[in-house]
């Protein structure tokens, strides 16, 4: 079973790249970030054209998440029970008995802003939230652009970005609060590639000169990880003509 998340930063431009990968591609579910569409202008044709089930859950200009099947996705969760946000950044649903989980975290803008202060309240109702998902969903994936670069060798210069927005102590410590729930991060149960980033600014020849973060990630289950046989991250889209400014991240899961 293959899983894969991608920030594609507007479908309405990069729709016919996700299809073209998809074909190149054939993973079981997709999780989309960034969408930026109103639920009414989604390409639910188009994908289901191409072969592919879709969930999605979206608003104008901004955020907007999907799942993308080939199975039909089952008990789909919109955002975060419990949690009131006008911002499209969470779809769930249950795919071939996997529960997948995608998000698209806030961004943060700035430490001691209010939107980090968003940032954080967001991620504690996530937590909590996948506790109980857990429990009622050993097997689990939560996958997306988490907006947080979990360590200092997920950033091409962790001095110059060292307490900035992303790779704040605080960002860190929640990214390791979902780890101590029961989750894995899937990239590192492998030896990577050194300065292996899946976001790279669209300024300053960023791509050309690898200088990037990795802060779309793939958080397995512990009742997954012996079944986890490779993550990567594919950064053949990132090359392409009007590309998003991420990458599509990768795992392959044992039957």
């Amino acid at each position: 079973m293959k899983l894969a998340t991608w920030n594609v930063n507007s479908l309405a431009v990069r729709l016919p790249q996700v299809l073209e990968w998809l074909a190149a591609n054939p993973v079981d579910a997709l999780v989309l970030q960034e969408t930026k569409l109103t639920d009414d202008k989604f390409p639910t044709s188009d994908f289901g054209a191409a072969g592919w089930q879709v969930q999605w859950f979206g608003q104008k200009t901004y955020n907007g998440v999907a799942l993308v099947s080939r199975e039909p996705a089952t008990a789909v969760q919109k955002n975060i029970p419990g949690f009131a946000d006008e911002q499209a950044r969470v779809i769930a649903g249950t795919v071939a008995g996997m529960r997948v989980v995608g998000g698209y975290f806030p961004n943060g803008q700035a430490p001691d802003s209010d939107k980090f202060a968003y940032k954080m309240r967001w991620l504690d109702a996530l937590h909590d939230w996948l506790a109980a998902e857990l429990q009622a969903h050993p097997n689990l994936v939560l996958m997306g652009d988490f907006n947080v670069a979990p360590e200092d060798r997920d950033v091409y210069d962790p001095v110059a970005w060292a307490g900035q927005i992303h790779c704040t102590p605080e960002e860190r410590a929640q990214f390791q609060r979902l780890v101590a729930l029961g989750l894995v991060d899937a990239f590192r149960l492998f030896d990577q590639p050194p300065k292996s980033w899946s976001w790279w600014d669209y300024r300053n020849l960023a791509f050309r000169k690898n200088q990037g973060l990795r802060i779309d990630h793939i958080l397995v289950s512990e009742a997954l990880r012996g079944r986890v046989r490779a993550c990567s991250i594919d950064k053949l889209p990132r090359k392409n003509e009007r590309p998003s400014d991420h990458a599509p991240v990768v795992v392959d899961l044992s039957d």
